[in-house]
């Protein structure tokens, strides 16, 4: 039965990260600013937020990381440059960045893991619910899973976290959950959680990816975790505690998604991705698949 319970507006964005897996390009550009076909892949993460109902973003920041906050600020010398040129579809490119959300930022000081970034955000959150988007997942817009997450909070309180089926030959890359099934075919509680297991070790082949709807509780949960795997603050600990005792917040359900995904977070599968946007895209999508086919055609 459908509670009452505080809407969810806010959404937290780590962004701290050093992207060591893509230098040496990012070793003067934040690997959120990387293009995925003609956007940065943070723009594409805030948008899935703001299309979620979540306006307010807050982002956890690092050293080096000023071009996401310019890249969602205004630049008022390129706006007036394009309205002299009469340039106005590349005018509303570049604005739409700047009015998409209310953008807050903070500093995470030093590389502590995802629990601590999550941490960085509770006085910004308060004690309402709020979601986690890692940039590293890029979720395709016809396939809403942040706004499904939201819901099934919003149904059942506690927390809520996104799982993925993948080959259980993967799963030692991904945090892991053992999960029971609910009257919903996508949703399932969550009774423990493992960061990172061996195939032998994991539960399932349900693997956590980078969407998260918490309840406030997890902040003091994170207060008291100590560090764990690669001796960083996890997440996937803290959220193991409220799994497994729900009067500290709440249940932890997941919802298995099932749609299209782009993991952005290597070499091989950022290419992937681009490839398959841009084949998607309109204006695109028609030379650039005729040249791919092409292409493979003679390498093949």
């Amino acid at each position: 039965m459908t509670q009452s319970r505080p809407r969810i507006t806010k959404a937290v964005v780590p962004a701290a990260g050093l992207g060591t897996r893509f230098l040496p390009a990012t070793k003067a550009t934040p690997k959120e600013m990387l293009p995925v076909v003609d956007k940065p892949a943070i723009q594409y993460v805030v948008e899935e937020a703001v299309a979620a109902g979540l306006s307010d973003v807050l982002m956890v920041t690092g050293r080096n990381k000023r071009p996401l906050e310019d890249h969602f600020d205004r630049n008022y010398e390129l706006e007036e440059a394009l309205q002299r040129k009469g340039d106005k579809d590349r005018l509303a490119r570049v604005q739409e960045s700047s009015d998409l959300a209310t953008m807050h930022y903070v500093r995470q000081g030093a590389p502590r893991g995802l629990g601590h970034a999550v941490l960085c955000a509770a006085p910004h959150v308060g004690d309402q619910p709020f979601a986690v988007l890692l940039g590293d997942d890029l979720i395709d817009p016809r396939d809403p899973l942040l706004q499904r997450m939201v819901e099934v909070q919003e149904t059942y309180g506690g927390s809520v976290v996104a799982l993925m089926e993948v080959d259980p030959a993967a799963i030692h890359l991904y945090g892991c959950a053992a999960a029971t099934p609910t009257g919903d075919d996508d949703v399932v509680v969550v009774s423990d959680l493992v960061e990172k297991p061996s195939a032998e070790a994991a539960p399932s082949n349900l693997a956590i990816i980078g969407r998260y709807v918490l309840d406030p509780a997890v902040f003091e949960v994170l207060r008291k975790t100590e560090p764990g795997r690669g001796d960083e603050i996890q997440l996937t600990d803290a959220l193991q505690v409220l799994a497994a005792d729900p009067a500290l917040g709440g249940p932890v359900h997941g919802v298995v998604f099932k749609g299209r995904r782009y993991d952005t977070g290597d070499r091989a599968d950022y290419l992937r991705a681009i490839v398959r946007l841009a084949c998607e895209r309109e204006d695109l999508g028609p030379d650039f698949r005729s040249w791919l086919r092409s292409y493979v055609a003679e390498e093949i």
